[in-house]
Formats: structure tokens, sequence, C-alpha cells
């Protein structure tokens, strides 16, 4: 079924990982419909993602503070646009209601949501199978454009580029050491363990947001490794994808960090705590690897998202996790 849309809204009103995951749709969409509008809803915060995208005419930001007020607002402005097409990737509620009030013509999304029966459109969303959520996201176009895959892309700026040029005058390491979640972030003394066994050919920086500083300067203090500096804070999103593009190697948690180097195609090694990779948020990098405990545990995994403590108190998938194997991974980008 190919349609002639003119105007399309894409909605991922979710965490910073999820909108980098819903990026190829405008890439194919663009492709497919190339004189289209396409405009991209997310929530306050993962607005400057998009920046410098070149596909988007519009990026719609959706305050979820005062939820009442502001979900009137956007709705509103969403109505005066008159989508021909709307694809909601979010599977909860405020998403439903945009949906269900947009006035769109056409509109597409997961069966998971609770105003799916609005949908022209509903495709199952199963977490669990192995099925990225790329994959699963593309599904809902697959009739529209295609069914080769695509990857997630963000685009940084040449200031970006300019912004991180000084640091990349030697070969480096980025580490991102924290995540929202405790039971998804490789401990404290690991990620010293691991800084310490790296050799001092590479300089190391560490990843994160304002809030993250805390924990790299506490990582960095207890090290022995001279050549470690923290940017927690002093980097925006894409002027890390900036950075991270050229490392020699990425480590990242299961958290936002994963996406961006997928997003550049930077290498990385993706270490898994409590959360497994057959939920679908993997890395899709060209050199991409996964790091988890090697023995079975019967409480892993514990949930979708993870859990501010370990429910079970010993924390083993994270613990039970050798720095021998991330090593290992270094080893490998390097022959």
């Amino acid at each position: 079924m190919k349609k002639d849309f003119k105007k399309i809204l894409i909605i991922q009103t979710a965490f910073l990982g999820d909108v980098i995951l819903a990026t190829p749709l405008a890439e194919k969409l663009r492709r497919h419909y190339p004189n289209a509008q396409i405009d991209f809803l997310v929530k306050k915060g993962n607005e400057s993602l998009l920046n410098n995208n070149p596909i988007l005419n519009e990026v719609l930001v959706f305050e979820k503070k005062d939820k009442i007020r502001n979900l009137s607002k956007i709705i509103s402005k969403i109505r005066s646009n008159k989508y021909d097409l709307l694809i909601n990737l979010h599977r909860f509620g405020s998403s439903g209601i945009i949906s269900f009030l947009s006035g769109a013509k056409y509109k597409i999304g997961f069966d998971k949501n609770p105003f799916a029966f609005c949908y022209n459109k509903k495709v199952i969303h199963q977490i669990g199978d192995n099925t990225h959520e790329v994959s699963r996201n593309l599904s809902l176009i697959e009739d529209i454009t295609d069914s080769k895959p695509e990857k997630p892309r963000l685009y940084y700026s040449k200031e970006d580029e300019q912004k991180v040029q000084p640091l990349k005058g030697n070969s480096y390491i980025c580490m991102a050491p924290a995540s929202v979640w405790f039971t998804k972030q490789f401990p404290e003394d690991q990620w010293v363990e691991l800084i310490n066994r790296i050799t001092s050919k590479y300089k190391i920086y560490l990843l994160g947001g304002p809030g993250d500083s805390t924990l790299c300067n506490s990582i960095i203090n207890k090290t022995e490794n001279k050549k470690v500096e923290s940017l927690a804070g002093k980097l925006s999103l894409l002027q890390s994808c900036a950075l991270m593009k050229d490392a020699v190697l990425n480590y990242v948690n299961d958290s936002g960090p994963l996406h961006l180097a997928s997003s550049v195609n930077a290498n990385v090694c993706a270490i898994f705590c409590s959360t497994v990779p057959s939920f679908g948020f993997g890395p899709l990098s060209d050199f991409s690897r996964v790091v988890q405990m090697e023995a079975e545990l019967q409480c892993r995994p514990c949930n979708l998202h993870g859990y501010k403590a370990c429910p079970q108190g010993h924390f083993k998938c994270a613990k039970d996790i050798r720095v021998e194997q991330l090593v290992k991974v270094l080893s490998e980008v390097e022959s």
C-alpha cells in the first residue's frame, strides 16, 4: 500500500535511546517520500538530538511537566499542521491521546498503546525474541516503504566537530560509566579496574551529563591511570557523538551512550548487567561487542529497564563480569 503522504509526523516521547532508534524511520521515509514534510515529536530534553538533521522540517517538543495543559497545547499544534500520516512509536497513554486527537488522516502504531484502537494500522510489539527495536520500529512502515534494514543516524555539526577536535590529538578511548538505572550500571570499582588495565598509549575520556560528574571524578580519584579526563557535563550529546566516532573503542552500559555510538557507527563494547541483548536494544555499529556475565543467573533479566537497586541484594549480574572480558574486546579492535 503506497499513499501520497505530503505531511508526516513521527512520535517518540520516551527516553533518549528510544529517539535515536526511531531515526531510521525518518531516513527511510525521506527516500520514499522525497517531497514530504517530515516532523518529529519528542519529549522536552531530547530535542537537541535532532539538531542539524537535514531530513526534518520541524522538531516538536512535548513538555511532560504540567502534563494536562501541555498535552492540550501540543495536540492543538499537531491538529493545525494537518498531517496525512502519523507514526507513533511510543507505547503509552499520552502519545496515544495525541494520536487519537491529532486529526491525522492515516495513523500507525504498536498494539500495546492503550489508544491503539484509533490506528488505521497497528503492529504487534514483542520484546524478548532477539528482534532489534529498530526492526520493530521499521515494521510499522514496511508496507509503505520497503523491508530493507536501516541504521540509526544523528547529525553533528561542523561546530560540534571543532569543539572536540583538540581532544583527538592522540589515540583515545571513551567510557560512559553512568546509567539512569543502577542495575544497568557496571560497578564503579570495576570501571576503576578496567582503566588500570589499559595501556598508557591511550587517553581515556569519561563521558556523561552534568549529573554524572560526581561518579566520573570518583573513578578518576581511585584509578592509578594518569591519562583519564572527565568530560561529564562539558559536551552536548552531539559533541559526544563527534568524539565517540573516532575513538579506538567506546565502553558503555546498556544505556543512552550505547545508542549514540550506533548513530555514528562508532566502535563499541556494550556491557549488559541486569538486562539482556535479546530485549532488542543492543549495539548496531560495524564493530560491536556485547559483554555480560558468562554463567546463567536465575534472576536475570530482572526487568526491562532496570532498578534503583538489585532486588536480590547481590548484583551478581554485574559483579560477575570479569574485567578480562572487556580488555579482550580492546585487543580485538586493535588487531
